[in-house]
């Protein structure tokens, strides 16, 4: 699926807002269009650097734990698409905001007993890593007469604290996917390993990127869309092939860490 560059928002530097009703809200509009304007230089600058039409890379918000007050401002700044995590809270802020046609995009590991709610709010899948719950969300489209775009989660770094695919599994998986035709394959999905050693990161980019190329020989993956890298490590995805980068923190300022103990990782820095 491809998309226009994304529009989203933060309130300040530090992540916070402050002053009147009036002042604060079109001071938070303007905050978030400086802050993806930073962001997408970089996503220029990286593809410019590896020879790529910076239009193919698309800039995805994500908005998890950010409060719906805030998304409306990053709505008004031009936000058509946020990223969440989690079906529970993605269900919560598409009731909340439901009058402005956010389109959701699920980047977080998802249940298959949350599979309904998944298949009646998402725009997008991006992490689709089991056969158990292809099926599942297959089933739930079908019955509403619609389709969703999806993405394969490969577990590129191989650490315990992530969910998807071991890399050896995914041609298989590839191929058992067409038996759900609700479900549109765009291509796969990776969190590189979570290291300030580029080299590794890039290897992880490297590895799904190869993947992709195999599976598009296969036909089996659809446009071959790659969804790399986030706000640490966005350059050495665009570097590597990336079609969309997951940004959290440099658009919406810094949020508490969670413990990371076997919840899959987090899916957006």
């Amino acid at each position: 699926m491809t998309s226009s560059p994304v529009r989203t928002g933060v309130p300040d530097e530090a992540g916070n807002g402050t002053g009147s009703v009036g002042t604060d809200t079109a001071a938070l509009v303007e905050s978030f269009r400086h802050r993806l304007a930073a962001v997408r230089a970089r996503i220029d600058a990286a593809a410019h650097r590896a020879g790529r039409n910076p239009a193919q890379v698309r800039l995805l918000p994500v908005s998890k734990t950010v409060p719906e007050e805030r998304l409306r401002a990053a709505y008004a700044a031009g936000a058509t698409q946020m990223g969440e995590n989690k079906v529970q809270e993605a269900r919560r802020k598409a009731g909340s905001l439901a009058d402005l046609g956010i389109a959701w995009v699920l980047i977080g590991h998802v249940q298959t007993n949350k599979a309904r709610d998944a298949a009646a709010l998402a725009a997008e899948l991006q992490s689709l890593d089991s056969l158990r719950l292809a099926q599942a969300l297959d089933r739930r489209l079908q019955a509403a007469g619609r389709s969703l775009n999806v993405y394969v989660q490969v577990n590129s770094s191989g650490e315990t604290s992530k969910f998807g695919l071991e890399p050896a599994e995914v041609p298989d998986f590839l191929a058992r996917l067409q038996a759900y035709p609700a479900l549109r394959v765009q291509g796969l999905m990776t969190l590189a390993a979570h290291t300030t050693d580029q080299a590794r990161v890039r290897e992880c980019f490297r590895l799904v990127r190869q993947l992709r190329d195999d599976a598009a020989q296969a036909g089996t993956v659809g446009p071959g869309l790659l969804s790399m890298g986030m706000s640490g490590d966005l350059e050495t995805a665009v570097e590597e092939g990336s079609t969309c980068v997951r940004v959290g923190q440099a658009i919406f300022g810094a949020r508490p860490t969670p413990p990371q103990t076997g919840t899959g990782g987090v899916t957006a820095r």
